[in-house]
């Protein structure tokens, strides 16, 4: 204590005096922390932002490259209709065959193939039923193959991926899926239909007990987003194929591409004369009139309004040839867009971003509700089918998104299912738009197209070791990874060629069919117990491997690159080669020394 201070009395404590300075002091820290804080907030806005906007412009990236691969889809379907339409309606027409159960299923399968579109394939099919040209019983088979045809878009799409064999192995897997499912199923129910005719009956049931009337039909969703663009390249009347279908002569010699967008049509009656009663339109519609027999028949009268505005509405070419010029620009865009698409994910979701949408997509719910994931998936897949009304767009994706690891192939198994099952809301809404004389049949072939996915999801998924779709595709895609050329062979095959042969087999006889038929439907199962039991290695290298049939194709290859670096060389060295260079060579030199005289010297 200083001296001079006067002392506390004891038991008293001294107070220091407080410190002014300290004081000022004590009151100024709570600005500074308060300034540093609005910095840091400041800081932490501007950089939540960036990430707002960078995760936008992604999105952006991510939804553009979408749309023009769903673009180049419908292109690409406009395409395969103008060169082979018409054909796969003469197809349709023919009735002889359609008689045969094995013949019309093989017939829905290629014209889905042709057109691309089991939509539209299922479409023409329920018209038919509607227009009395099928019945029922025989539009079932067509139905089922139909199914079938629907999955090699997304297989053709897989091919993109060839380059990089580990993820075209994983992308092809994704993609079989859906073939193997719906194969699996048409081999399983065709008999079974064939036998029992369960389908026919519960559909029956279905449509006799419940009065549901007519609609008109439903805007695609798909359609209208896409409309923008596609509109613009072309339009195609697609109910040109269903008169053709149903018989039509007056419409083979019509063209796909629609010329007009807007029309109105006005239906009066007419009396007309007939030989005899017996060509009266209706019995209640006829009389006679001393020795002239009458009837009203209905005159449609069409006026044009509004033509369309795409580029090939003038065009005098054929629809062939306006078909095969789309085709190559459709399949590049859809190259060029999938490429960019898949290379934005692989690129921008990654980290933090791609584990959380791993994390909600691929979730698991928790014991003893794991199972609900599963048919939570196919929920959300045929959901998601029903508002785009296209399967073959979204199975598409779901196979590149596996190839990546975005998703597993559980879910990938899930989500196709579901899609199978929302792509028959389009012949649903088809048949509901049909007259009321035919409506219970329309929706009965549409209701058998729903109930067919149904059960193959019955067979297929509530029992894990019944998925053997996913079994397979795995081991098709390990194939295909290691053999890429084994893919093409299994697209012609599993599509084109064997379809072929079963439907030349169906219709020789039946004794052909049932002597050369029966061992391609076993072999499948043949080989599937020869793998499991191990005994391929009694067999020859050629039977139990395809490494000697890639030595094969790998010195074919090697041969025609070097007969084609010959030919070249050839071409170069040719005397026709020499004389061109020899014409240009002076013409060059001339021009050049005009060139150097011409210009100013510095």
């Amino acid at each position: 204590m200083p001296v001079g201070e006067p002392q506390p009395p004891p038991g008293e404590i001294l107070q220091q005096p407080r410190n002014k300075r300290k004081r000022v002091q004590m009151k100024r820290i709570p600005k500074v922390e308060d300034e540093e804080c609005a910095k840091d907030d400041n800081k932490t806005m501007k950089k939540n932002m960036k990430v707002f906007f960078k995760t936008f412009l992604k999105v952006i990236h991510i939804l553009t490259f979408l749309f023009f691969f769903i673009c180049s889809l419908d292109i690409l379907s406009s395409a395969f209709q103008l060169v082979a339409g018409k054909l796969a309606a003469d197809i349709f027409f023919d009735g002889s065959i359609l008689l045969n159960p094995i013949a019309a299923s093989m017939v829905g399968l290629l014209v889905t193939v042709l057109v691309q579109s089991s939509s539209i394939c299922t479409s023409i099919i329920v018209s038919l039923v509607s227009s009395s040209v099928l019945t029922v019983y025989s539009a079932i088979p067509m139905v089922m193959g139909a199914n079938v045809g629907s999955a090699i878009t997304n297989t053709l799409v897989a091919l993109m991926y060839a380059g990089d064999r580990e993820v075209f192995g994983r992308v092809f897997t994704g993609a079989t899926i859906h073939d193997l499912f719906n194969w699996m199923t048409l081999i399983v129910l065709l008999p079974l239909e064939l036998i029992t005719d369960f389908l026919f009956q519960i559909t029956e049931s279905i449509t006799t007990s419940f009065k549901i009337q007519a609609d008109d039909d439903a805007p695609e969703l798909l359609k209208i987003l896409t409309g923008l663009i596609t509109d613009f390249i072309i339009q195609l009347d697609k109910k040109v194929i269903t008169e053709i279908a149903a018989g039509s002569e007056a419409a083979k010699n019509k063209s796909l591409i629609k010329i007009w967008c807007k029309t109105f049509s006005n239906v009066t009656l007419s009396n007309i004369t007939v030989p005899s009663p017996e060509n009266c339109t209706s019995s209640i519609r006829c009389w006679t009139e001393g020795n002239m027999t009458w009837t009203l028949r209905k005159i449609i009268f069409k006026q044009n309004i509004t033509k369309c505005t795409h580029i090939f509405v003038n065009t005098s070419l054929s629809d062939t040839v306006v078909g095969f010029i789309l085709l190559p620009v459709s399949l590049l865009i859809l190259g060029a867009s999938l490429l960019s698409f898949i290379r934005v994910l692989n690129h921008e979701l990654k980290g933090p971003v791609a584990a959380m949408i791993k994390k909600y997509i691929n979730i698991e719910f928790p014991y003893p509700f794991t199972w609900l994931a599963g048919y939570l998936a196919i929920l959300v897949g045929a959901v998601l089918t029903l508002i785009v009304q296209s399967s073959s767009v979204f199975t598409s994706i779901i196979a590149p998104l596996y190839g990546i690891g975005m998703i597993n192939l559980q879910r990938a198994y899930a989500l196709t299912l579901g899609s199978n099952i929302g792509t028959t809301s389009t012949a649903i809404l088809v048949a509901l738009a049909s007259p009321r004389n035919t409506l219970q049949d329309s929706l009965q072939i549409a209701l058998c197209h729903f109930f067919f996915n149904i059960v193959g999801v019955i067979l297929w998924y509530p029992i894990p070791f019944m998925r053997l779709p996913i079994h397979f595709a795995k081991k098709l895609g390990e194939t295909t990874a290691t053999y890429r050329w084994f893919s093409i062979v299994y697209l012609v095959i599993g599509f084109f060629l064997g379809p072929l042969m079963v439907f030349c087999f169906s219709i020789v006889s039946r004794t052909v069919l049932i002597y050369a038929g029966l061992p391609l439907f076993f072999l499948p199962f043949v080989i599937v117990y020869l793998h499991a039991f191990n005994i391929f290695h009694l067999f020859p290298l050629w039977m139990s491997s395809l490494k000697p049939w890639d030595d094969l194709i790998t010195s074919i290859m090697v041969r025609c690159q070097w007969c084609g670096q010959t030919i070249s060389q050839k071409c170069k060295n040719s005397k026709l080669n020499k004389f061109i260079s020899r014409r240009l060579r002076p013409q060059s030199n001339e021009t050049t020394d005009q060139i150097k005289t011409t210009d100013p010297e510095p």
